[in-house]
């Protein structure tokens, strides 16, 4: 036997056995479908990038259960909602509230203050204003860290701080932040600002794994004030990217729900360096005359059930007359289409909004497939042509909205940790209608049968990108 017949041979006796691991654990039937077919055809390939690329679940993630967490539960009571007022106000079933504390592992909070943040000079101008304010600690989380003039300008407030005696935590995704320079950490570092990456492949078991992204956005202040959002450090958030005018939210939140999303820093920070954080503040503080409910939702690779997708799914089959989404990236699970093939055929106003101009052209082009069906059952589809849409943002009825870092597509559904912040809020709610308003009229709507006219080619890459969507 020929080396080159050996090397086949064994070659597709590892893809046939790697092919029944993905079958066993891939995420959908189309996920398994797409893996068995290129590990089966091209082993040689497919193997190496399954192991890399392949796995649905994050290994080894500990959650941080810091000695004062008991404490922390019963410092939230006081603030939890009462779900009889909540849902005689806004029309939310009580089910809701309990499910998705449930799946988050954390109580919606009432007597919050949560302000909206549209675009990066917004955004930044507020966070800026809360590191100036910091009387304790600082911490801060990003995908994106990028080091140019916004970067300057945050490590530079960032340093002040920490040389005035304010704890300062820094954590960034090595992936997203790829590049990163040495100088810009070196200069955190040496001002005595705790800094740490995610450390995706730390740990035995992820060593070459690199799949697995912490997309989150966070910055909390003194256990006081959060941010949370779309918006990551660099200087395309301003508005200055290649592809046009970039348009994203954030919010701003004061009040009790700033501890469950400074529980997910802690929790991260855990992973990332072993380490627990014992100086932070853990009693929620009182917000005059706030009166919003609010629900944080931490997701990611580590969960026990699919808390990205049945959170959505349950908030898409509670619309009655209005669903808006946008999106940068649509590729829906199977489970979030046949809720929005529901909503849509109920009579529910369901308005998608997509970018016009993508920055990943392989996912765009997924996109067809999805819009093409949803439009089916009457769902519209807009595309923003004013730059890039980045946003990611859902309005339900006039009852709430979620805005956070999460996509509507594979990654974010399954691979990412992600955070949601559900603002249970009439008032909150109108303002995000009056701000995707706006935003309507800079979009085209897409017509329905655009995809039939397109040509044999550009269908046949829509299909092929269509099958390996759950593997991008």
């Amino acid at each position: 036997m020929s080396l080159t017949i050996l090397f086949l041979t064994i070659s597709h006796t590892i893809g046939v056995a790697t092919s029944l691991h993905a079958i066993l654990n891939a995420r959908s039937a189309q996920g398994s479908l797409a893996w068995c077919l290129f590990l089966i055809g091209m082993p040689y390939i497919a193997v190496p990038v399954y192991w890399v690329f392949g796995r649905n679940r994050f290994q080894g993630y500990v959650y941080a259960h810091h000695d004062g967490l008991e404490e922390l539960k019963q410092a939230l009571d006081y603030a939890q909602l009462d779900l009889t007022e909540d849902t005689r106000s806004t029309g939310l079933s009580a089910e809701f509230i309990h499910n998705t504390q449930h799946l988050a592992r954390l109580p919606a909070t009432g007597e919050n203050s949560v302000k909206l943040l549209i675009d990066g000079e917004l955004t930044f101008e507020s966070i800026f204003a809360g590191i100036e304010a910091a009387q304790s600690y600082i911490l801060l989380q990003f995908y994106i860290v990028r080091d140019d003039k916004l970067g300057r300008r945050l490590s530079a407030r960032l340093i002040e701080k920490a040389q005035a005696g304010i704890l300062v935590y820094f954590l960034y995704d090595e992936v997203g932040s790829f590049g990163l320079s040495s100088s810009f950490l070196r200069e955190l570092r040496s001002a005595g600002i705790k800094v740490s990456t995610f450390n995706t492949t730390k740990g035995l078991r992820n060593h070459f794994q690199i799949n697995f992204r912490n997309h989150r956005k966070i910055v909390v202040v003194d256990g006081a004030v959060a941010w949370v959002g779309g918006n990551n450090i660099g200087e395309e958030y301003l508005g200055k990217a290649s592809i046009g005018r970039w348009r994203d939210t954030h919010i701003r939140i004061q009040g009790p729900a700033s501890i469950p999303i400074q529980l997910s820093f802690v929790e991260d920070w855990h992973w990332a360096t072993d380490t627990a954080l014992n100086d932070l503040i853990w009693n929620p503080v009182e917000t005059t005359g706030a009166e919003s409910g609010v629900l944080i939702i931490p997701s990611g690779p580590a969960d026990k059930q699919k808390t990205a997708t049945l959170t959505f799914v349950q908030a898409i089959n509670l619309a009655r007359e209005r669903l808006w989404i946008t999106s940068p990236f649509f590729v829906p699970s199977e489970s979030i289409m046949v809720a929005l093939h529901s909503a849509a055929l109920r009579g529910v106003d369901v308005r998608i909004m997509i970018p016009d101009k993508s920055s990943h052209r392989l996912i765009s082009l997924a996109a067809y497939y999805y819009i093409e069906e949803l439009q089916k059952s009457g769902v519209e589809f807009y595309r923003y042509e004013d730059g890039f849409l980045h946003q990611k943002v859902l309005l339900v009825d006039d009852a709430f909205a979620f805005v956070g870092t999460m996509n509507l597509d594979n990654r974010s559904l399954h691979l990412n940790f992600e955070i949601t912040v559900v603002i249970l809020d009439e008032l909150f709610a109108r303002q995000v209608e009056a701000m995707l308003l706006r935003d309507f009229r800079y979009c085209s709507v897409m017509a329905p049968g655009a995809y039939a006219s397109k040509s044999s080619w550009f269908k046949l890459a829509v299909s092929a990108v269509k099958l390996a969507a759950p593997v991008l």
